[in-house]
């Protein structure tokens, strides 16, 4: 079944002739695109472009979809318009662009709850594979992710910076390297988190730029799996230095490329929305937090007594879509 994103996808480059021009408008790379494209084509079974002097044309089948697309497109931005004309100062909705922030949240989350005892806060955890999208399209009030791109429609509070390391096996070859690079990375076994290959940053970062593709790749739902699976010596893995747990023994890390692979964390909201007392507040907390020159969040954060009864959840989900 398409999503969509597959929807947004074929308009945008129906409207632009071209993955480039499409990946503007979407906030997407060109591979990411790319491969979201032969995904739908894989679902579908059928072709949607054909490529003719430098443009991608509709074949009639996309043509057939497009017609969909756009009527899918303009009902749900009908009934999110809807929304925005009414929103809540009652509730904040939040997602992350990784699901292990809401190990070191709590402490945030029960402060602001304190002073807030009347605004629900609800986790939308299903937004977290594109919280940008989910922002811009009015489904969240705040999105906690690495990387945003600058535009207008956003308006971003910067909070921390990570680097996204290459997690091995203490035996492994690479464990005495200064650096590996996207070639070294082919011929692991690559563990990941279960999302699109175009949500994380190996691929999108590393292993595309170059032109490749690893030979084998197992998606993983949780953090702590990936973690032992290292450990156990069935793969790799790529994570920020702080996911790891505080004891080590069994793992090292190695810096992914030469330059390596850096991540700004931001708190952002939608520009257009004049943010709310609780929802100001919640960023200013958030800014309190980083403000001391931290590399990034703690590891293991542990949540302060009742703050998990505060919160809603909505489709729980373990995982990270980012690395």
């Amino acid at each position: 079944m398409l999503e969509l994103r597959h929807f947004k996808l074929v308009a945008a480059v129906a409207d632009t002739g071209s993955l480039a021009a499409a990946s503007r408008q979407l906030h997407l790379t060109s591979s990411a695109l790319s491969h979201q494209l032969r995904d739908a084509e894989e679902r579908l079974g059928v072709q949607l472009f054909q490529r003719r002097q430098r443009r991608l044309l509709l074949t009639g089948a996309g043509e057939k979809l497009l017609l969909s697309a756009r009527r899918v497109l303009s009902e749900v931005a009908q009934a999110e318009a809807v929304c925005r004309a009414h929103p809540q100062d009652d509730l904040l909705r939040l997602s992350t662009g990784c699901y292990t922030v809401y190990g070191w949240l709590p402490p945030i989350l029960g402060q602001w709850q304190a002073e807030h005892p009347r605004v629900e806060l609800r986790i939308v955890l299903e937004a977290t594979r594109q919280p940008l999208g989910a922002l811009l399209d009015g489904q969240l009030d705040l999105a906690l992710t690495p990387d945003v791109p600058k535009q207008a429609r956003l308006a971003r509070t910067p909070l921390f910076e990570d680097e996204l390391m290459l997690v091995v096996p203490e035996a492994h070859a690479f464990a005495q390297r200064a650096h590996v690079t996207a070639q070294d990375l082919v011929r692991e076994h690559l563990l990941t988190y279960a999302a699109p290959r175009e949500q994380l940053d190996v691929f999108t970062r590393v292993l595309w730029p170059a032109g490749l593709e690893p030979q084998r790749v197992s998606p993983v739902p949780l953090t702590e799996a990936l973690i032992e699976l290292v450990r156990g010596g069935i793969g790799v893995t790529a994570l920020p230095e702080w996911m790891l747990p505080t004891q080590r023994q069994g793992l090292r890390t190695v810096r992914l490329t030469p330059r390596g692979v850096r991540r700004r964390w931001s708190a952002v909201t939608r520009a257009s929305r004049q943010r709310s007392a609780p929802l100001a507040r919640f960023i200013e907390l958030l800014g309190e937090r980083f403000s001391e020159g931290t590399p990034g969040p703690p590891r293991r954060a542990t949540a302060r007594p009742g703050v998990a009864r505060r919160v809603r959840r909505r489709g729980a989900t373990p995982g990270h879509p980012t690395s």
